[in-house]
């Protein structure tokens, strides 16, 4: 009930200076309240009225350079098998990925992430092929750099394709071992790097991870080579058609619940970013995008640094099969989900959509 004859638009204006908001980038609006303007003189669907005005005042607008390029390498040769649970995405050997990645360079779009899908005869118990020279991501990697030099050659950095077992490192008593682990993908993001990748994004969500690459790489003399850490990258289901058919790396048994983050918490994820920007990340990530806008909003608002956010698997394949049975226009879904992770703050976006968004965006 309205009281003392203040209209609901007064109340509203006098509740706002209590809510405990902040404005990324700058103080909080106060909504025209000093000039004591309101409703008949303000009307802001003046600048709604038509797509020049909405244009003229758009305050977030997304880009095809802020977008990143998820893409899977596989041995063999002559071989683009499209990925069922990941429509439209595929399975490349080294060959038709560099064709791919023409046509994304082409496309405008700045860079790729690189997961690789080796042989299940190379897979063992410590990860050995993760980092070893002639693996199916060094190899990729030093085609890509020989081919396509000018696109931006992102490595993921985790071990979970190379065991035998899919968890992200070495298992004691069904425990992955975070100190032993940790020095394993240190290695291997050193090999990344010496095959000629860009940067290096390590996964795992190890403790200690990011000072470990840091101070392997710079020792290497590899010091001007940036890391884009998972930083806060939740334990979330919507990964499921990445690992079961993107990797190929479904769990033979557990969970990733011990490192990978709790969805429930927030003020944990601030604190893993934190610890991964005093470690040396020069980017942070926060992975899953859609159902995590809120953490996206606290760390660009609390760190202000670059900022990626991985619109994952799960995220796009909802969409896919939305559009699919038409329930949902895919074009314009696409465009809002993607701009909504822009609002939200991030600089940098890991899409499945990249080619699709691109296109449209040109």
């Amino acid at each position: 009930m309205i009281t003392d004859n203040k209209s609901v638009a007064t109340l509203v204006e006098e509740n706002l200076p209590q809510q405990r908001t902040q404005t990324i980038g700058g103080v909080a609006p106060t909504y025209g309240k000093e000039g004591g303007t309101s409703f008949p003189a303000r009307r802001l669907r003046r600048l709604r009225q038509n797509d020049r005005f909405r244009r003229l005042v758009r305050e977030h607008s997304l880009s095809i350079d802020d977008l990143i390029s998820p893409l899977f390498v596989v041995p063999g040769h002559g071989i683009k098998h499209e990925i069922n649970a990941i429509p439209g995405n595929y399975h490349l050997s080294i060959d038709k990925l560099i064709e791919e990645v023409k046509e994304i360079r082409d496309l405008g779009i700045p860079g790729i992430l690189l997961f690789g899908v080796p042989d299940p005869q190379e897979k063992d118990q410590l990860a050995t092929g993760a980092y070893a020279p002639n693996g199916i991501v060094q190899e990729a990697v030093r085609a890509l750099k020989k081919n396509v030099p000018e696109v931006l050659v992102v490595t993921d950095v985790c071990l979970c394709e190379y065991t035998t077992h899919s968890h992200c490192g070495i298992l004691q008593d069904g425990y992955l071992l975070n100190d032993a682990s940790k020095d394993v993908l240190a290695r291997t993001a050193l090999s990344h790097v010496q095959a000629g990748s860009d940067m290096v994004a390590p996964a795992a969500m190890l403790d200690g991870q990011i000072r470990a690459m840091r101070e392997t790489l710079d020792g290497d003399g590899f010091v001007n080579t940036p890391i884009m850490a998972y930083s806060a990258k939740y334990a979330s289901k919507l990964y499921d058609p990445f690992f079961k058919e993107g990797t190929q790396s479904t769990l033979s048994h557990g969970d990733k619940k011990t490192h990978q983050m709790d969805f429930s918490n927030s003020n944990e994820a601030m604190r893993e970013i934190a610890l991964d920007i005093e470690e040396g990340a020069d980017i942070v990530m926060v992975k899953p995008a859609l159902y995590y806008l809120d953490i996206v909003y606290r760390a660009k608002t609390e760190f202000q640094m670059p900022l990626a956010t991985y619109n994952v698997s799960g995220e796009y394949a909802m969409i896919d099969a939305a559009a699919r049975i038409g329930r949902l226009d895919k074009k314009l879904i696409m465009m809002e989900a993607l701009t909504s992770m822009k609002r939200a703050g991030a600089d940098i976006i890991i899409t499945y959509f990249a080619k699709e968004a691109a296109r449209e965006l040109q």
